[in-house]
């Protein structure tokens, strides 16, 4: 599987974009692990509303428990004293309300923050990657097949050249329809040239890298 390209300024780009796609996926994990913190830290007013709640509602049972031992009045005064048990009871259902909001907020941030980059990377950096290595694959084969090779390159240069480089090749274009071995050879080399790959020698085997 051919991943980079051969010539340097290709390979140094594509390095580049790949280097680009992890930084945006870290630098996306390190802002949404930073944001889920600082939701969390909203959480405290649920903390202290549920401390507040578990002392107001301890304080109501042990002086309702203590009133059931007074004689005559006891049961009466610690019936009057459950519904501050009660309400106690109430404020920490708020407070325990107010921090699973709170987390459920910094679970779908990180969950955004996260996936929104990686979702872009992987529809548009991605392909891009994969669609590059599979031709520079499929065009290292054909290079190596020879001449027969060589043909299909130089046909498949024709379908993707811009005019303007097929028009500066001059006849070289209409040699590919005589099979003449020049010609093909040069069309060859642009559709090589085109994917960053080393250009076909004059004995047919690959040369170093440059331009056609």
């Amino acid at each position: 599987m051919k991943i980079y390209a051969d010539r340097p300024a290709r390979r140094g780009a594509q390095l580049l974009a790949d280097a680009a796609a992890v930084l945006v996926v870290v630098l996306s994990v390190w802002l949404a692990l930073h944001v889920r913190d600082t939701v969390l830290d909203l959480r405290a007013p649920g903390d202290r509303l549920i401390d507040a709640g578990t002392a107001l509602r301890g304080t109501f049972d042990t002086a309702a428990a203590k009133a059931e031992e007074l004689p005559l009045v006891g049961d009466a005064l610690a019936r009057a004293l459950r519904p501050g048990s009660d309400a106690g009871t109430r404020i920490m259902d708020a407070g325990w309300r107010q921090i699973a909001a709170v987390e459920n907020l910094a679970f779908w941030l990180t969950f955004v923050l996260v996936a929104v980059p990686v979702v872009l990377v992987l529809t548009t950096w991605l392909p891009l990657r994969v669609r590059y290595a599979r031709q520079a694959t499929g065009a290292l084969r054909l290079r190596a097949l020879g001449a027969a090779g060589h043909d299909v390159l130089a046909l498949r240069a024709l379908a993707t050249q811009p005019l303007g480089t097929l028009a500066d090749t001059g006849p070289v274009a209409g040699g590919w329809r005589t099979g003449d071995p020049a010609a093909i050879r040069v069309l060859a080399d642009l559709e090589l040239h085109r994917l960053g790959l080393r250009r076909v020698s004059n004995d047919g085997d690959a040369a170093p890298s440059g331009r056609p």
